[in-house]
């Protein structure tokens, strides 16, 4: 896992965004790990993004019966690169346990693979699944994903298979 390549690939205020959000979530004291696009570099497969995407603690949200926003200081925005955050809560109670000891590169904590594989797989968006199977051509440990899906998302299976299949990796 490495961010340096990614970072000499993506565009500097892409790096510089998630270097300043991440900053300033520390500043402020919300866990974080990056997800999405700069995290899917870090695990082996470089492609662009105009986003910066993070994975954050509950304690970056604040209840108001049942209206939720973030908590003051968040930033949604870094000079004009938006920043995307995903919550545990909606994603499974099992991710809380990532963001308190997340592998980290270049100083910035990032979901390990086979918890971003597990995210992509949830949101089954066309380029979420395009990630996998590029992480999968990348060489991503397929029993470490097996596993993990195996603990938590036993539903995911069939498709994470159907995506080592496309990837022509068994």
């Amino acid at each position: 896992m490495d961010l340096k390549d990614v970072f000499r690939f993506v565009a500097p205020n892409v790096r510089d965004a998630a270097v300043k959000a991440a900053a300033q979530l520390d500043q402020i004291g919300i866990r974080y790990a990056l997800a999405g696009g700069l995290a899917v570099g870090a695990h082996g497969y470089i492609r662009a993004t105009t986003v910066v995407d993070f994975l954050v603690g509950e304690e970056a949200f604040e209840h108001h019966g049942p209206l939720v926003t973030f908590k003051a200081g968040v930033p949604i925005e870094v000079d004009g690169i938006r920043i995307d955050y995903l919550s545990p809560v909606s994603l499974g109670s099992q991710l809380e346990e990532v963001l308190d000891h997340p592998p980290t590169s270049e100083g910035l904590a990032i979901v390990p693979v086979e918890v971003l594989i597990y995210m992509k797989l949830v949101a089954k968006r066309r380029q979420d699944l395009l990630d996998v199977v590029e992480l999968i051509k990348a060489g991503v440990d397929l029993k470490r994903v097996r596993d993990y899906l195996g603990q938590y998302a036993g539903d995911l299976v069939a498709l994470f298979e159907e995506l080592v299949d496309e990837s022509g990796n068994k």
